[in-house]
């Protein structure tokens, strides 16, 4: 890399509550020369706007990449090493190798070999612009995947409250027990499906 190359990469995921559905990460290093305007939370979004910011970052951003980890990854590593293990596959899908990956959150994925330094940032996606871009791309994402999921596993209502645990979606996880999307590792999965903790083993 040049000394010139003093490339910043954000990074942020989507999905860590939900109790159905993959959770995302996305890394973004934008380009000082192509400034977007509005770039904040995503939740603080409507899903209109981030639509339309997300068009404009996959336009500028000099590099951007979405990963995810599956319903067995999280089920299998808990949902925070699931949730670290797409920070590093999207920090790995960058095509340019960033100088500084800025994470949202306490905690870091392992990105030391692709990356010079990494810094984890509380509150990353309110405070830095990369991270707010991130936070934008991987809930756009996963929330137009979700409609394919209702589509694939119908009655969950999944393209309405995205898997999260709303009241809705709860009646219908007792109602029809859990399909091969819901996350067995999370309590109100388990106790849908009748099954023990042992047993869920």
């Amino acid at each position: 890399m040049s000394v010139e190359a003093n490339w910043i990469a954000g990074v942020d995921e989507a999905g860590r509550g939900p109790l159905a559905g993959p959770v995302h990460a996305a890394a973004v290093i934008l380009d000082p020369a192509r400034p977007i305007d509005g770039l904040r939370d995503s939740k603080q979004l409507s899903p209109q706007r981030r639509e339309a910011l997300a068009v404009l970052i996959r336009e500028r951003a000099l590099a951007w990449h979405v990963a995810w980890a599956d319903v067995e990854e999280i089920d299998a590593l808990n949902i925070l090493g699931a949730t670290l293990l797409a920070m590093r596959r999207a920090v790995l899908g960058l095509a340019l190798r960033p100088q500084l990956v800025m994470v949202d959150g306490n905690r870091l994925p392992a990105i030391t070999d692709c990356c010079d330094r990494a810094e984890a940032i509380v509150k990353g996606d309110a405070r830095v612009a990369a991270i707010s871009a991130a936070s934008i791309l991987a809930k756009q994402a996963r929330d137009a995947l979700m409609p394919e999921l209702e589509l694939a596993y119908p009655g969950y209502q999944l393209h309405v409250h995205k898997g999260y645990p709303t009241p809705e979606h709860l009646a219908a996880l007792s109602r029809l027990g859990p399909s091969p999307q819901h996350r067995t590792s999370f309590a109100p999965v388990r106790e849908a499906s009748g099954l023990s903790d042992h047993e869920l083993a």
